[in-house]
C-alpha cells in the first residue's frame, strides 16, 4: 500500500524535483549573494532566455491536429476552463471576505495570482488516469489551459497589479509575456511537424531542461527576496494558516467541480477529468510567468510561496483521491463483470 502510494506520489510531481525546490529555497536562504540582479553571474538573466526555450519545446510537443480534434467534447473542456479562470478568482474573492488583512499582503497577492495560473498538465493527466477518467480530455484540457493562460492570467492579474504594484501597465506586461512565451509557443506550434519527433525523442533531456529553469527561477526570485528581508516578519504560524487556506481552496474547488459535473449530467469518466483537471494549478507556468508579471524579484519569491504550497498539496492530496476513485471503479467494474 505505502509502496504503491510511494510510486504514484513519484509520478504526480513528488519526486527529487520537488525536494530539489525545496532545496534551492533553502540554498537561497544560505547564499543569497549569487542568485540576485547584482551578481557576476547574471543567473536572473539567463533564466529569461529559459522561459522562451522551455515555451518553444512546448510549443513543437503540442500537436495542431490533436488539438482541433479534441474540441467534440465541448461541455467538458468548457467546464474544467470555467473552473480553473472563473471559480478559483471567485472563491479567493469569498475568501478574502473572511481574512481580509492576510490577502492585503504580498502572500495574499500571491494567492490571486495561484488562482489566476491555467491548470498542470502532467500531474492532471496521471491523476485521471490513476483515477480511470478520460485520459485523451485530460490531455486535451491541460494543453488548452496552457495556451489560454498566456492570455487569461495577465488580464485577471492587471486589476490587482495596478493596485499594488507601482508604475504596472497591462499593455507593456502582455507586450513582454507575448514576446517572451507565446511568441516561442506559435514558433514551436508551427515547427510541430519538423521537431515534434526530436522533441518525443529527448523529451526526459528537455524535462530535465525545464526542471533546471525552474529550479534557477525559484532559486533567483528567494535569493532577491532573502536580500529583501521579504520574510524578516513571517511567522510559523503565518505560514500554517497559508497552508490551511491552500488546503481549503484545493477542497473548496475539489467538492464544487464534482457536484456541478453531476447535476450537469456527467459521466464518471468524465466527471474525474473535470474534477482533477479543474483543480489544478501550474507551478512550472507559475514560475516561469511570474518572472514577466513581477519584475521586482524580491516580491517575486513570497508571490510564489502560497503556489508552492498549494503544489505540493495538489500532488499529495490529488493523488491519494485518484487512488482511492481508481480502486472503487476497477471493484465497480469486476463486478459488472461477474
Amino acid at each position: 500500500m505505502i509502496k504503491n502510494l510511494v510510486a504514484i506520489l513519484s509520478k504526480v510531481g513528488l519526486n527529487a524535483f520537488f525536494f530539489l525546490l525545496i532545496g534551492s529555497i533553502f540554498l537561497a536562504w544560505l547564499y543569497p549573494s549569487p542568485g540576485i540582479t547584482e551578481s557576476p553571474l547574471h543567473l536572473p538573466v539567463i533564466a529569461s532566455y529559459g522561459v522562451s526555450l522551455i515555451f518553444f519545446f512546448y510549443g513543437a510537443k503540442l500537436s495542431p491536429e490533436s488539438l482541433i480534434k479534441g474540441l467534440s467534447n465541448w461541455r467538458l473542456h468548457l467546464m474544467v476552463q470555467l473552473s480553473t479562470f472563473v471559480l478559483f478568482p471567485l472563491t479567493i474573492i469569498g475568501m478574502r471576505q473572511i481574512f481580509p488583512d492576510y490577502f492585503s499582503t504580498p502572500i495574499g497577492l500571491g494567492i490571486f495570482y495561484l488562482a489566476a495560473l491555467p491548470s498542470t498538465v502532467s500531474s492532471s493527466v496521471v491523476m485521471v488516469s490513476i483515477a480511470r477518467g478520460n485520459i485523451a480530455a485530460a490531455i486535451f484540457n491541460a494543453s488548452v489551459s496552457s495556451i489560454l493562460g498566456i492570455f487569461i492570467t495577465p488580464l485577471l492579474m492587471s486589476g490587482i497589479l495596478e493596485q499594488s504594484t507601482e508604475g504596472f501597465e497591462i499593455g507593456h506586461t502582455i507586450l513582454q509575456l507575448c514576446y517572451q512565451v507565446l511568441l516561442p509557443v506559435i514558433l514551436g506550434l508551427m515547427l510541430h511537424h519538423k521537431l515534434g519527433k526530436w522533441v518525443a525523442s529527448y523529451k526526459v533531456t528537455l524535462r530535465n531542461f525545464d526542471q533546471l529553469i525552474i529550479l534557477l527561477i525559484v532559486y533567483t526570485s528567494f535569493c532577491e527576496s532573502f536580500s529583501g528581508h521579504m520574510f524578516d516578519n513571517f511567522s510559523v504560524s503565518e505560514i500554517a494558516v497559508l497552508g490551511t487556506i491552500m488546503l481549503s481552496l484545493f477542497l473548496i474547488v475539489f467538492v464544487l467541480m464534482n457536484q456541478l459535473s453531476v447535476w450537469m449530467g456527467f459521466k464518471r469518466a468524465e466527471r474525474i477529468t473535470i474534477i482533477f483537471c479543474g483543480s489544478k494549478k501550474s507551478l512550472v507556468q507559475g514560475v516561469v510567468m511570474g518572472k514577466v508579471l513581477f519584475p521586482d524579484q524580491a516580491i517575486l519569491g513570497v508571490v510564489l510561496l502560497p503556489l508552492m504550497i498549494y503544489h505540493a498539496i495538489q500532488l499529495l492530496a490529488g493523488s491519494a483521491i485518484a487512488k482511492v476513485m481508481g480502486e472503487k471503479t476497477e471493484k465497480k467494474e469486476g463486478n459488472e463483470d461477474i
